[in-house]
């Protein structure tokens, strides 16, 4: 019997890179002996700051729409004041719940493919309805200073292990940045022999 390895996922939800990864990332878990080690990032954490932003995103929305049209998903941007933060607290919550992949793939689609601020809880909070959390609970934990504690302790991680974008892979010694590096955690995990028979 294979044990489980750990990869550990550091992703922000403001991230046009992770809208598109998460279109197949949760993939990897069902190929491959992996635990999934969940590090949700709030505000600008594992993003450029807003004035390399500004010079970089045109260029960003070019190769991000390329992406997309291999993937066949639509991309509507949200509004440039999206704060991700919310969503990152929400996201544990749907981890704690079991509902962390419907969490993250439709707060990602309500986001990226239909242009919502998921910063708004009028926004978010329906999304997180429609994928089974409670309403009330899933409003407390967006709220939660805890959680943001927690969001920020994972950006502290982040730079500890030299994952300075997102999303960042990291298996072992190995980091893979970028959505576009998925096949390269594919890689890996065959050759660890992690493969689900």
């Amino acid at each position: 019997m294979t044990d489980n390895v750990d990869m550990y996922l550091y992703f922000n939800f403001r991230s046009p890179y992770c809208y598109l990864g998460s279109k197949t990332m949760f993939k990897l878990l069902d190929d491959y002996h992996v635990n999934l080690i969940w590090r949700p990032l709030g505000g600008w954490r594992g993003r450029s700051a807003p004035e390399r932003a500004s010079k970089k995103m045109p260029i960003a929305r070019q190769d991000m729409r390329r992406f997309a049209r291999r993937l066949g998903i639509p991309v509507t941007p949200p509004p440039k004041t999206t704060d991700p933060t919310r969503a990152g607290a929400g996201s544990l919550l749907a981890e704690e719940r079991g509902m962390l992949r419907p969490y993250v793939v439709e707060v990602m689609r309500a986001e990226w493919a239909y242009g919502l601020d998921i910063g708004d809880p009028d926004v978010l909070l329906p999304v997180g309805e429609r994928v089974g959390l409670d309403r009330a609970e899933l409003a407390e934990a967006i709220e939660s200073t805890e959680r943001f504690a927690q969001l920020e302790r994972n950006w502290e991680e982040a730079d500890r292990v030299g994952a300075f974008g997102v999303p960042t892979f990291v298996v072992g010694e190995e980091i893979f940045w970028g959505q576009d590096r998925i096949d390269f955690v594919v890689e890996h995990l065959r050759e660890l022999g992690l493969a689900r028979l």
